[in-house]
């Protein structure tokens, strides 16, 4: 089932998809519903007893049932992280609703309420947060019916440190993980865009413009022949009368995709314009004009693609790539300064691996995770997750298998793919005496 876009409707319509209300297959019953972020399809007999997986007998008799319900699981998923990702847009939408109708349309809504009951929202100027079936406020106390009272996603910035902090113990007492980075958000100034551009990036392209598509940019894939003409990758923002634009060319010498374009491109700077500013203006605004959250948000979704999509946290680019020409790139950014997002991420691992099996081996200091383990003591780096192992600091190429579970308690957002693989990284290392894959243990 289709979601239909956002745009000029002002709700989402967006299907239920019978959450909740049980489903009589064969004999027992099926219901659909959503747990810990994603869909899950569970299964109860005659007597109401929770089963592990379908019976046999559905599965023989009414496979085509079984097929549908199975699909619609993995249209919710795909449902929820649209939906997630729009309401991330909202910041910078400047969106607000009535809060019966934000009550009814979003918190109440089988699917929109899973996500909406994990943000912070202001309600008439009222931060609070859903848990124990309603509003509450910081200190806990339930935040009163408000009518018709303005209602507006919480942001981090303009507020004091004590309070963001606090908001963030209040998310995991009540054991909540947003949908994104919300309360652990970070804010992005001036000074935050001379350093992520104190050196140009390069970018798988393909995946750069993946990604950019899902945080609302337009961007032509660049080709050799045309690269010159291209324009940049842009982000209108109407509701400030603004257009964010990102410098992208192909890396020249770059071997080409199967289709003619460039495989990696090159980014070095961020501008702003009026929104109705012709696309080759010389004279962007300073970034001193450019409202904050406006500036923050942009600049959160460059270092997200330079994150993601950039060679500098790929262990396969040690070598610097073809000719070594990226290797001074990839050692800079890969064990380099943190940059905002990377620095939420360090406050996040000080909270998480105290909870560790193996606290006692790891600590966070400056850039690094340190793990020390039997073999040797590793540092792996808390920007790109990429490992120095002593005694001379060589690199460690290690992918974790994956380990579901090994964090206790949840983490705070989701979003952060990197997170969950420093942590894996920090289990493997800390223990590397009963590492058995001998890819791995040929290079400690």
């Amino acid at each position: 089932m289709s979601v239909i876009a956002w745009g000029d409707v002002e709700e989402p319509v967006v299907p239920g998809y019978g959450l909740g209300v049980a489903q009589p297959v064969g004999g027992v019953t099926a219901e659909l519903g959503i747990r810990d972020g994603r869909a899950v399809l569970g299964w109860r007999n005659a007597a109401g007893k929770a089963l592990k997986v379908a019976p046999a007998a559905v599965r023989r008799e009414h496979a085509g049932e079984l097929t549908r319900l199975r699909m619609t699981v993995r249209d919710i998923d795909r449902t929820l992280a649209a939906q997630a990702g729009w309401l991330e847009r909202q910041f910078l939408e400047r969106r607000s609703w009535a809060y019966a109708v934000w009550r009814e349309r979003l918190a109440g809504h089988p699917l929109l309420g899973t996500l909406v009951r994990r943000l912070l929202w202001t309600v008439d100027g009222v931060a609070c947060g859903w848990a124990e079936g309603g509003l509450r406020a910081l200190d806990g106390e339930p935040v009163q019916h408000m009518g018709e009272g303005a209602v507006e996603l919480w942001h981090p910035m303009g507020r004091d440190r004590a309070q963001i902090t606090a908001w963030r113990e209040w998310l995991e007492r009540y054991g909540v993980t947003q949908p994104f980075a919300q309360a652990h958000r970070e804010v992005y100034g001036p000074a935050d865009a001379a350093r992520l551009f104190a050196t140009p990036h390069v970018l798988r392209q393909h995946q750069f413009a993946a990604l950019a598509a899902t945080r609302g940019w337009r961007y032509r894939v660049r080709l050799p022949a045309a690269d010159d003409t291209f324009p940049p990758a842009t982000r209108e923002l109407p509701a400030w009368g603004l257009r964010a634009e990102l410098r992208v060319e192909g890396v020249d010498g770059d071997d080409l995709s199967h289709c003619g374009s460039f495989l990696h491109v090159g980014t070095d700077r961020v501008r702003f314009h009026p929104l109705d500013a012709p696309g080759n203006r010389a004279d962007p605004l300073p970034l001193a004009d450019v409202p904050p959250l406006v500036l923050s948000e942009v600049l959160r979704d460059v270092d997200l693609f330079v994150g993601a999509a950039g060679i500098g946290n790929d262990p396969t680019w040690q070598d610097g790539g073809p000719d070594g020409r990226f290797r001074a790139y990839w050692a800079s950014y890969g064990f380099g300064e943190l940059t905002p997002r990377a620095r939420t991420r360090r406050e996040v691992l000080s909270r998480l691996t105290p909870r560790l099996a193996v606290a006692g081996r790891c600590a966070v200091e400056d850039r690094f995770l340190h793990v020390r383990g039997d073999r040797h003591t590793y540092r792996i780096h808390i920007g790109s997750g990429n490992v120095l192992m002593s005694p001379d600091d060589r690199h460690l190429c290690v992918v974790p298998p994956a380990r579901p579970g090994a964090v206790p308690g949840p983490l705070p957002f989701e979003g952060d793919p990197l997170l969950p693989v420093i942590l894996a990284k920090a289990l493997l290392l800390a223990r590397d005496t009963e590492i058995t894959d001998p890819t791995i243990v040929r290079r400690l």
